[in-house]
């Protein structure tokens, strides 16, 4: 009879989720010989070969393909058990790894952690700063519990089969200008179109806010916007706005309070919004994990 090793198995199912042994070293936390390693004693277990060369690399065989779908199987399997056994104890325990974007980290997050360090001492945090496109695959393999995304309108986000997407809050996205421009002055409404030559900035191709700020100034300003600066860092995007001339568009919870050298302002043509959800495998939540959603979830209240 085969013993199947179920972290053994995770090597496997990373490896058919991620491609690359380097990309499931990095993921684990080993080296990429150290997984090599446990593949191949893997193979010895089951009896089959499970990888086989291609290229400068390796790739899964049908065998391996096959005990990688089983693997998904039985390690949602194995978590569903360890969930409830731990919801069969009096004292929430155990780990919690939690990511999500920049602002949602510093205003949802960070204080999350706070309030369930607070009621549950025993509860192990372990926050990243995440988008949800680099995290899914930490969140479809258990490697990652909970991700805070943002969805823009107009911009929706795909909604992989297997994960449960959860409303935190919705918010404005405003126009945001140094105070010294000349479309600042009145506090009206500023239009799109009026901004054809002027410089912006946003997060890095391939993020929800770069698809956002991009697509708004097409759709509504007509024009392709002259993205001089990128960064994922909100205060950085706000710095550049204060010393370099630049505007942005950036949702309410990432904007300071009021200050001179800025002008936030609405965008005459539409309401722009964002919503935050939290994101996470469907199945049965750890309590741990139960407990830190339900205080991410007050914590977005309070926005």
């Amino acid at each position: 009879m085969v013993v199947l090793d179920l972290r053994r198995l995770r090597f496997l199912r990373e490896f058919a989720e991620r491609g690359t042994l380097g990309a499931v070293a990095t993921a684990l936390g080993y080296s990429p010989s150290a997984v090599s390693q446990q593949l191949a004693v893997l193979e010895r277990e089951v009896g089959a070969r499970l990888l086989e060369k291609a290229g400068r690399g390796v790739r899964l065989t049908d065998a391996g393909r096959l005990l990688a779908r089983h693997a998904g199987v039985l390690l949602a399997a194995a978590e569903a058990a360890t969930a409830d056994l731990a919801a069969l104890g009096g004292e929430v325990r155990g780990t919690v790894r939690a990511g999500g974007l920049q602002s949602a980290a510093r205003k949802l997050l960070v204080p999350a952690v706070a309030r369930l360090l607070a009621e549950h001492p025993r509860v192990r945090v372990e926050i990243a700063e995440l988008e949800l496109e680099a995290a899914l695959p930490g969140l479809r393999l258990g490697t990652v519990d909970l991700v805070i995304s943002d969805e823009y309108d107009g911009h929706p986000r795909p909604r992989p089969p297997g994960m449960r997407f959860s409303a935190l809050l919705s918010e404005a996205v405003r126009l945001v200008l140094p105070a010294s421009h000349p479309l600042a002055g009145s506090g009206a409404p500023v239009p799109l179109a009026a901004l054809r030559d002027a410089a912006w900035v946003s997060s890095h191709e391939g993020t929800g806010h770069h698809a956002m700020v991009v697509g708004t100034c097409r759709s509504l300003g007509g024009y392709e916007p002259d993205l001089r600066h990128h960064s994922n860092d909100a205060d950085v995007q706000l710095e550049l706005i204060r010393v370099a001339g630049t505007v942005g568009l950036l949702p309410v919870l990432t904007l300071p309070p009021p200050e001179p050298a800025l002008a936030v302002r609405r965008v005459a043509e539409a309401d722009l919004g964002r919503r935050l959800f939290a994101v996470t495998r469907e199945g049965p939540l750890s309590p741990a994990l139960a407990a830190f959603l339900d205080v991410v979830t007050a914590q977005a209240a309070t926005q």
